[in-house]
């Protein structure tokens, strides 16, 4: 993972939408904008997204990228969910303070569980 700490924030793990094309792996994006997020729109902090590309047929995190306040305390959650084979599904169950920011990737979780109903 990396994160640069300009002004907005923005980090990255994994492989990004060109890699995957490039090495011809099918994937799906999921994005959740801090727009919608209380905390964001409390400290009046709303530019910003996680950007999740996921494995076509599975849950399985393949890379994400966040742009925004915060986004390089974020990464290490989805680096670690990378890292242990934790899928993006799994991550709509991680319980986070509220309202926090991180609830961006919780409700990318909820994003990826709304396609299999």
């Amino acid at each position: 993972p990396y994160a640069t700490f300009t002004s907005p924030e923005i980090a990255s793990v994994g492989l990004y939408e060109d890699d995957l094309k490039a090495k011809n792996i099918a994937f799906r994006v999921f994005e959740k904008h801090f727009k919608d997020n209380d905390r964001a729109i409390a400290d009046d902090a709303t530019d910003g997204w996680v950007r999740f590309r996921v494995d076509a047929k599975t849950d399985k995190i393949l890379g994400a990228s966040i742009v925004g306040v915060g986004a390089g305390n974020m990464i290490s959650e989805v680096t670690l969910a990378m890292q242990s084979s934790t899928g993006l599904g799994s991550l709509a169950n991680v319980i986070h303070p509220y309202p926090t920011t991180a609830e961006v990737l919780r409700q990318s979780g909820d994003l990826y569980n709304k396609t299999k109903l």
